[in-house]
């Protein structure tokens, strides 16, 4: 159970009457008789988040239904909370009502998806918010398939790793849910990819498949980016080669799916790479979720700091954000003082990289953005982060010592400069030079998995930089290793 809520905006208008039914001419006047601080009722209010035994004491004084309070007056809002009972048929993992900006990314990707791109693939860091994205797209357009959950949405997810990911099994679930009965002699994947790829080319279909990276395999020499079961394979070159095919397809994935990305179907599909939060997106969540962002509050700054040492990142933002409501009842400053020494050990080490580039490198930085909080380390790390670099250390070796030997610069550097981290270190641990295929072939492993970021520098010269949170735990990784060489 949650233990915050906020009314829902369309109520504002009945709490107000409800205030003035009562008696109460100002906002301070009721906070002081039911001896509720000034700042929750405001909060109450303005549709931010206050805690369950707050907004029930509220209600209850006011004579308002508190679970009527958080619901819309209408059927018209689009985005419906997990938490509530009138979920739509379509089956919610990650948005909800605290869902903020990137209206205008969602209004191009749903364009891309209406023109005659037949595939959208959205690619990027663990915890950014690829699947809320897919989700708010299909929510945005449910008129483009008439509006019939049942029929005209699919998803298959494969973020569970008890989940079958062979596409017989995926298959056979997709025709059971359009009531296409095959078989039990006739269930064989030629004849199931057939059926399945008749569907999608007939009736209109929006299909979202979610960790797509879960299907991939390969080895070093030809990448990862190729599918485990080789019948995934056929499916999409199915989709892409087409002559009319009328149905949609959203993928999310941490890894380039490279079988998928042929340049000879490039007019059908296209590639989004999605970021973290960008300031004013952040504010709109730290807003939404009931914190005080006017320019004058002492939580804005804490807060935002917050914001910038992760980059937005959707994920720990989120974490951070129950944090602070479970554990410290709303109180920023409190909570600041928790953790203020880790942010500021990063926002010192960027402060001085950026002004004396010989302090660029910080080879005994002890960042710990990863593990800021039992939360963070528990819902972030463990659960998310940590499986994307073991899986990286078990497939392309090469790669994950290059994203660890990196991680000693602070800030973005030339390609170079990231290809000798990584000669010195086979140097270091296999006695011999890395060749330069072998420094390449890493650093485009890193760059299909989203783990480097490219930029261009004031030369207009491409740089190497590494997201603030995949380099607090990559530098601890690499000093384990530095370590192990020791022993």
């Amino acid at each position: 159970m949650p233990r915050s809520v906020r009314l829902h905006p369309e109520r504002k208008p009945e709490v107000l009457r409800a205030l003035e039914r009562n008696g109460f001419l100002t906002q301070g006047q009721f906070a002081s008789h039911i001896e509720i601080s000034l700042s929750t009722v405001n909060n109450f209010i303005n549709s931010r988040r206050v805690y369950v035994s707050k907004f029930e004491e509220i209600c209850h004084v006011l004579g308002l239904e508190q679970q009527e309070m958080v619901k819309p007056l209408s059927d018209s809002i689009k985005i419906i909370s997990k938490t509530q009972n009138d979920l739509p048929p379509v089956p919610l993992y990650a948005c909800d009502d605290n869902w903020v900006g990137r209206e205008k990314l969602v209004a191009e990707l749903t364009e891309k998806l209406t023109d005659s791109f037949r595939l959208l693939l959205i690619l990027g860091l663990t915890g950014v918010g690829k699947t809320a994205l897919a989700e708010r797209i299909a929510l945005e357009r449910p008129d483009w398939f008439g509006g019939n959950w049942q029929q005209g949405f699919i998803r298959a997810s494969f973020d569970n790793p008890s989940q079958a990911t062979d596409f017989l099994s995926t298959a056979t679930q997709w025709l059971q849910a359009w009531g296409i009965k095959i078989p039990f002699s006739e269930s064989q994947p030629a004849t199931l990819l057939e059926r399945v790829l008749d569907y999608l080319k007939h009736q209109q279909v929006l299909v979202l498949i979610d960790s797509l990276e879960n299907l991939l395999s390969g080895n070093e020499e030809e990448g990862w980016g190729n599918f485990l079961d080789p019948w995934w394979e056929r499916f999409f070159l199915g989709v892409l080669s087409a002559q009319s095919f009328v149905s949609r397809i959203i993928i999310t994935s941490q890894e380039l799916p490279l079988q998928i990305v042929q340049q000879r179907y490039a007019h059908f599909w296209h590639r989004h790479i999605l970021m973290g939060l960008n300031e004013a997106e952040q504010e709109a969540l730290f807003e939404i979720t009931g914190f005080d962002i006017e320019a004058a509050s002492s939580d804005k700054p804490l807060l935002m700091r917050l914001g910038k040492a992760y980059q937005g990142h959707p994920l720990v933002l989120r974490v951070v954000i129950g944090e602070i409501w479970e554990s410290f009842e709303g109180d920023v400053a409190a909570y600041w003082e928790e953790v203020k020494s880790k942010i500021e050990d990063v926002e010192r080490a960027l402060a001085e990289a950026e002004a004396d580039i010989k302090k660029a490198i910080g080879i005994d930085d002890n960042w710990k953005l990863h593990k800021l909080t039992f939360k963070v380390r528990l819902e972030v790390n463990r659960q998310r982060l940590r499986a994307a670099f073991d899986r990286l250390s078990s497939q392309v070796p090469d790669a994950y010592w290059l994203l660890c030997a990196a991680s000693v610069y602070r800030t973005p550097v030339q390609v170079q400069g990231w290809l000798l981290q990584l000669a010195n270190l086979v140097k270091r641990l296999e006695g011999k030079t890395c060749s330069e295929e072998r420094q390449e072939r890493a650093l485009l492993e890193l760059s299909y998995r989203f783990l480097v970021e490219e930029a261009l520098d004031r030369n207009r010269k491409r740089v190497l930089g590494q997201h603030n949170l995949v380099r607090s735990l990559a530098l601890e990784r690499y000093q384990q290793l530095v370590e192990s060489w020791k022993e």
